[in-house]
């Protein structure tokens, strides 16, 4: 398997993976609103601000996420992780988990301080994300699952709790993601 980062030129190819990944597990609705989210991303995003991963197979997208540019309070450098996509067939075998520490490792080679994201805890918390509460950093949309709202520091520090808005970037700014 072979990890690296998206590139452009799959932008078709990687929308074509997540919406057809969600609308297996999810149904087809939901695979034409993650395949929209996804090619919103990438088409509104400026680069610096977008970083995508994807694990390959003999050319073939086993699974693939984005970071996207989380503006906090503190004005400490962070990503938010989202989203993210497996091919139903190779679930289970650890290639998420590898494709979002291939991820972490290029955040934290770029100096990024803190990374987000919205999910299963039980999942995330295999790669190093805990749960916070909007407490400590408030996400930039209303949750419908607070108990999803997980981050982790990507250098050694603590994360502190910072009053104040957050905000993401335009694609994910949407109340119905969350």
């Amino acid at each position: 398997m072979k990890l690296s980062l998206y590139c452009e030129s799959k932008s078709e190819t990687i929308t074509h993976f997540f919406k057809s990944v969600f609308a297996e597990s999810e149904g087809e609705t939901e695979g034409q609103i993650i395949a929209e989210f996804v090619a919103n991303l990438i088409e509104t995003t400026k680069p610096q601000d977008l970083i995508g991963c994807i694990a390959e197979e003999k050319q073939v997208i086993l699974g693939g996420i984005f970071f996207s540019r989380l503006i906090v309070p503190s004005g400490q450098l962070a990503f938010i992780l989202s989203p993210v996509a497996v091919s139903t067939a190779v679930q289970g075998t650890g290639i998420g988990q590898k494709l979002i520490q291939y991820g972490l490792d290029h955040l934290r080679s770029l100096n990024v301080n803190l990374v987000f994201t919205y999910g299963d805890p039980g999942y995330y918390s295999k790669t190093g994300f805990i749960q916070i509460n909007e407490n400590i950093i408030k996400a930039p949309c209303p949750l419908s699952q607070p108990i999803g709202w997980l981050a982790q520091s990507l250098d050694g520090q603590e994360i502190q709790a910072m009053p104040g808005s957050t905000r993401c970037v335009e694609a994910l700014n949407d109340p119905n993601l969350w």
